[in-house]
């Protein structure tokens, strides 16, 4: 009797069983629901949040919207020094308040650091602005920080400047009840080829911006990130990293850090306090290692003089820099190297960026001085002093795509096709319905061997990503042997109009060589250059080498046909195919 009321009061009920079971199974459907929702926070949970109206609100005020291209061409310099402001409405309950100070100018908006505590706040912070023209506005919005809810305008300001100089400490006065705001204003009027780099605002993103402008509107058949739907950065900007992480305010603000080429982004949902950090890698000085409470490994951001805040303010140093400090990362050592790195690549693909325009420039330099109009004739003395000569083009990214016996030698193949009296570039361009051809006249180059000209045209686009038509320019340079039996022909092509184009240029090199009385050897090899990298790198470059395959076949099957007529002594009339020709003597 014993043993039975024993084993009813241990022994559960089916009853209780069926509870239990179920119950588990609620908290672990929960569990799970939760924690998949956390990992896809940056991309559905903020576009949930973004669609509501306080948070959009709270957008409008927070983020940072990069347009124009302020480096470029921008004529003035505008330093704006926020040194304090004194009597400002007291927001908190106990009668202070946690002012930061938002600087427009033009598009560009920056945030000072945040003054814990305090009416009459001390900054001290520089923020430079680059403008294309004078008279412009500068506001300067004072909010005060909350934990929680959203910031409050504790009152604005509006100042023109009109003129360069320098204003001195002006004390302006708030539309608000009560407050004023000390700052520091001087103007520079900059050089017109003079490095911008001091603005205080990242150069490769305003760059890549400028160039996508300029190109139209361009097509990349790839879902959006989290970069894109929750920082509106670029359509080519993809994620290398991400990290869980916390924003170091006032508290911990958990939340995601998202690194590119060009950016480190934060974004945190605490509270439905969205805050959203966007820091342009070129505004950085210095990623190194910190602490967070002692116990709690970190890593701070510090950016440059002039650079501002970006996206929520930062934090003050004595030195008038502002820093970010990001804390709660799985493993701190890794992260900070990583993101040394990208900043260390950065600026490796300035100095490659710088490079390749100084190269670009000096080749449409040199291949658009015009000689005088005169039968060409490549100078054999041209090519003494190899080591003074630049490479025309870049014989790495080249491969070879036809090698076969061509019926003429080497020195009729540069008379008879590409004289500046020869018609046939314009039979050719005809062939493939070209349309305004432009052709400069060969002349010498003390930068390369040979001789260099420039032709401009418009071309038929096929790939459905491109425009019907592009512009195209054409550098090309031609050596001749000093036995006449080698020939040399290099061609570098820009396409204008085309998604990307100003990233990539399309280099190809023709050697021939004479074996017989009327034969040579010939190879051609092509490649694509990229001066920058983009998303559609691997893309472009097939599609690339696979077009000028298409060309070279129609250019040998033309040059073929133009050179059998011409050297039988018969000369057709084409010009009723062909397209006008008008002698750029610019």
């Amino acid at each position: 009797m014993m043993i039975e009321t024993a084993m009813e009061i241990l022994v559960p009920s089916w009853w209780e069983i069926q509870v239990t079971v179920a119950a588990s199974l609620c908290v672990i459907a929960s569990y799970w629901f939760f924690f998949s929702k956390t990992e896809d926070f940056g991309v559905d949970r903020s576009q949930l949040v973004e669609s509501s109206s306080i948070s959009a609100i709270d957008d409008k005020d927070k983020m940072v919207q990069f347009k124009g291209d302020p480096q470029t061409n921008s004529a003035y310099l505008i330093k704006l020094e926020l040194l304090a402001a004194k009597n400002l409405i007291g927001a908190n309950l106990n009668g202070t308040s946690d002012p930061y100070a938002i600087i427009t100018c033009c598009s560009e908006k920056r945030f000072s650091s945040m003054v814990p505590g305090s009416r009459n706040p001390m900054w001290g912070e520089e923020f430079n602005f680059s403008v294309d023209e004078l008279p412009v506005q500068i506001i300067v919005t004072i909010y005060d920080w909350d934990i929680i809810w959203k910031s409050t305008v504790l009152g604005s300001v509006t100042v023109t400047v009109e003129s360069e100089g320098q204003t001195g400490a002006v004390w302006y006065t708030l539309d608000s009840p009560s407050g004023q705001v000390c700052l520091h204003i001087k103007t520079i009027k900059l050089p017109v080829n003079a490095s911008r780099v001091m603005n205080g605002y990242a150069g490769a993103n305003a760059r890549r911006r400028a160039s996508l402008d300029k190109q139209g509107p361009t097509v990349v058949h790839q879902k959006p990130g989290p970069l894109q739907t929750i920082f509106n950065l670029l359509p080519d900007e993809l994620v290398e990293h991400s990290y869980s992480c916390a924003l170091e305010r006032s508290f911990l603000y958990h939340g995601r850090m998202y690194v590119s080429a060009w950016h480190i982004c934060f974004h945190s949902n605490v509270f439905s306090k969205q805050m959203k950090v966007i820091i342009p890698i070129g505004d950085i000085d210095e990623i190194r290692r910190s602490q967070h409470a002692f116990i709690n490994p970190a890593i701070t951001i510090i950016l440059r003089m002039g650079a501002g805040g970006h996206g929520v303010p930062p934090l003050g140093s004595p030195d008038g820099r502002v820093r970010y400090k990001f804390a709660s990362f799985w493993n701190r050592n890794h992260a900070l190297r990583q993101l040394q790195r990208i900043a260390k690549n950065y600026h490796t693909m300035l100095e490659a960026e710088k490079k390749e325009k100084a190269e670009s420039a000096l080749r449409a330099h040199s291949s658009s001085i015009r000689g005088s109009r005169r039968q060409a004739k490549i100078a054999e003395e041209t090519v003494t002093k190899p080591e003074k000569l630049q490479p025309f083009i870049k014989e790495e990214v080249l491969v070879g795509i036809y090698n076969d016996v061509f019926p003429c030698t080497a020195e009729q193949f540069f008379t008879l096709l590409f004289s500046d009296d020869s018609t046939f570039t314009n039979e050719y361009r005809a062939a493939r319905k070209d349309t305004n051809l432009v052709m400069g006249q060969w002349h010498a180059a003390d930068e390369y061997d040979g001789q260099v000209r420039e032709i401009t045209f418009r071309s038929l686009c096929n790939s459905p990503m491109c425009p019907p038509d592009t512009a195209m320019t054409e550098y090309q340079h031609a050596v001749l042997s000093p036995d006449k039996k080698i020939f040399v022909f290099e061609t570098v092509q820009q396409a204008h109009d085309v998604p990307f184009g100003s990233y990539f240029e399309i280099h190809c090199g023709w050697h021939l060589e004479t074996i017989a009385e009327n034969f040579s050897t010939i190879d051609i090899k092509v490649g694509a250059h990229f001066k920058k990298w983009c998303v559609m790198q691997s893309k472009i470059k097939t599609g690339a080498v696979n077009e000028y395959k298409k060309e070279v076949e129609l250019m040998l099957e033309t040059a073929r046909l133009y050179i059998k007529t011409h050297t039988s002594g018969g000369e057709t009339n084409n010009q009723s195919s062909t397209p006008s020709v008008t002698p750029d003597c610019n």
